[in-house]
């Protein structure tokens, strides 16, 4: 199931946006080469009681390594890092870590990398250009099994990738 809240007009009120409490933080670490992005998500995320930020890392390989040895419930991956890149990163985490959700973080816009980041395994898919209440939800959705991706795509492109 794909989540998508700008398709029904009656989803636009800011109820959307609240997060089901929950006993247990999800466990969130963030990956980005920029210090300044990581540290506004940072905020942004331990400003609720329902994300605990157990990691960062600023290239791929540290990625790799920090989600092997933290096992956090959710990535927050950019794609456009050194050493390995996202999408590598992304397809290497899929293969021995199918259990952690990975939910790109980007500024491409284009549907071919949307494509490219699905096909290597990623549950999310937002822009960073997007609201960033758009983050909280789509983190929701990827904590509760399903598909997020950025309604500044074509929601029929959606459904079709994660079908």
């Amino acid at each position: 199931m794909i989540h998508r809240i700008y398709n029904d007009p009656a989803l636009r009120s800011n109820r959307v946006y609240t997060v089901m409490n929950s006993a247990t933080p999800a466990r969130i670490m963030l990956s980005d080469d920029h210090s300044f992005v990581r540290r506004g998500l940072r905020n942004l995320l331990e400003s609720t009681d329902q994300y605990e930020i157990c990691g960062e890392a600023s290239d791929g390989n540290q990625t790799l390594e920090l989600a092997r040895a933290l096992r956090p419930d959710i990535v927050i991956l950019d794609i456009s890092m050194p050493s390995p890149n996202g999408l590598e990163v992304a397809r290497q985490l899929h293969e021995s870590l199918p259990e952690i959700k990975v939910l790109v973080l980007t500024m491409h816009d284009s549907a071919e990398m949307l494509r490219a980041a699905v096909a290597a395994g990623a549950s999310g898919y937002l822009l960073k250009s997007d609201d960033e209440k758009l983050l909280i939800n789509a983190l929701q959705c990827l904590r509760t099994g399903r598909h997020f991706v950025s309604p500044s795509f074509d929601a029929g492109l959606a459904r079709q990738l994660f079908q």
